[in-house]
């Protein structure tokens, strides 16, 4: 009876970071959630020894360690394979995330359909839709192949099993909240479900070098739901953004082990599926209005690319006693910052402004070198002057309105020239480092205080 209860142990787990108390809370210490621990009971278990050695791995010098070089698999998609890193490495394991309806799962459909067409046996495991509804998506996308394979299963035992029998070459699970094990008692979707049945993919993955996609839901925040653990124990984290509004969808790796991380593919959202964007600095600037106050254009650097943005600001005045700041695709923080640094070094009064920031195209702009940008638009705005035609702005701008040099700006100079612009502000210190810019003029910036004689 003693040795049941100690078995069987109940305690109570945050849904949202995984943390265990042995009793209820009605806010997790951890993450702070409320309502957020549940019952679940856990089993503990005494391994008996049988077939586990009491001795790990011998270690050995680095140097001796043998190299192997694994043969990556293009997916056809070539956005797909460019946030990748070059294609799918055989036995990983990646987390794909994103908003309910952004396209997820057509884009996974789609990579197993060039996938099978490839003369590749590829299996899509779904748990939210029956097969009947997949077929009507998959012949919507039009795309039918002998070599992809579909079920609807939820069991983690069902899904280990069949992943043996067929041996596909990719294997798509959607969605990893909807994967139970029978050996825990607690409710689909729970932390430990999550992890329990990510684990068992994570060794499925590297004991058969078979890929294996996990779609993930995600949090009213936008990461993916179930504890942050899921994403260390994945080999590569991809997230889709943009607005479901909106006709492009950014796909961008956060984590990567076989790659680089902030590499992003661009997709465009059409009725038969996702379509690459070959040239996306054209699509986010083929509906900048001419001659207006407040768009200006900037250079931003996402994994190896350069991407042109439009930024746009207005400026008025408050109607009411407090000033509202509404800022989408930048940091509003990095936006209040900006603000001071124009009412102190170029005179602006701000204080009493309402001021809107956004990016075109529904793109997340994180690095600073889009900071001269956000300056600049909010000052022609302000100004109610539009910016000098064909000028692109880029540099990031300090506390004391100097202006500090970038990463990559050759590249920005070279994307700009490539999308017909005769004009780049830039840092100083970066005029030095720049060559074989063609007959785009360079000019260069040491504070912000000559940024208003130069834009208008």
């Amino acid at each position: 009876m003693l040795k049941g209860a100690k078995d069987n142990k109940t305690i109570f787990v945050c849904q949202g970071c995984g943390y265990q108390s042995a009793k209820w809370m009605g806010k997790c210490p951890e993450c702070g959630e409320w309502a957020s621990l549940l019952e679940e009971r856990q089993h503990l278990t005494v391994a008996s020894g049988t077939g586990i050695s009491s001795r790990g791995s011998e270690p050995i010098p680095i140097v001796a360690v043998e190299k192997s070089e694994q043969q990556r698999v293009n997916t056809g998609i070539g956005e797909f394979d460019r946030v990748l890193g070059g294609g799918l490495v055989p036995g990983s394991l990646i987390l794909v995330g994103g908003d309910p309806g952004i396209g997820k799962s057509t884009l996974m459909l789609q990579v197993l359909h060039r996938l099978a067409d490839g003369k590749q046996k590829v299996l899509y495991i779904s748990g939210e839709e029956s097969l009947g509804q997949i077929k009507l998506r998959s012949d919507r996308l039009g795309m039918g192949s002998q070599n992809l394979w579909v079920v609807s299963e939820v069991s983690l035992q069902a899904i280990r099993a069949l992943a043996d029998d067929m041996a596909p070459k990719a294997m798509v699970v959607d969605s990893i909240q909807t994967v139970f094990t029978s050996e825990l008692t607690s409710a689909p979707g729970s932390v430990s479900q999550v992890r329990e049945a990510t684990m068992h993919f994570m060794h499925l993955a590297k004991r058969t070098g078979v890929p294996i996609f996990l779609i993930g839901h995600v949090t009213k925040d936008g990461a993916i739901a179930g504890p942050r653990l899921l994403e260390h124990m994945v080999d590569t984290v991809l997230y889709f953004e943009g607005e479901q509004n909106n006709i492009f969808r950014i796909l961008r790796a956060v984590k990567n082990r076989f790659g680089s991380t902030n590499e992003i593919g661009v997709f465009e959202m059409r009725d038969n599926g996702l379509h690459e964007v070959m040239n996306p600095s054209a699509i986010f600037l083929s509906q900048r209005p001419s001659a207006v106050p407040g768009s200006v254009v900037t250079a931003s650097i996402e994994g190896s690319r350069p991407l042109l943005l439009e930024l746009q600001a207005l400026v008025g005045r408050a109607g009411f006693g407090t000033p509202r700041r509404t800022v989408l695709g930048v940091d509003p923080n990095r936006v209040s910052l900006l603000v001071a640094v124009m009412e102190k070094k170029l005179g602006f009064q701000l204080m009493n402004q309402d001021i809107f920031v956004n990016v075109t195209g529904g793109v997340r702009v994180d690095e600073p070198a889009v900071d001269l940008g956000i300056v600049s638009a909010i000052a022609s705005s302000f100004l109610d002057k539009p910016a000098v035609e064909a000028t692109v702005v880029i540099g990031e701008v300090g506390l004391t309105g100097e202006v500090r040099g970038i990463s990559q700006a050759e590249a920005r100079v070279r994307e700009a020239r490539k999308m017909g612009f005769t004009r780049c502000i830039l840092p100083e210190s970066n005029l030095k480092h720049i060559q074989g810019t063609g007959d785009i003029e360079m000019v260069g910036l040491q504070t912000i205080s000559r940024l208003v004689d130069l834009l208008f």
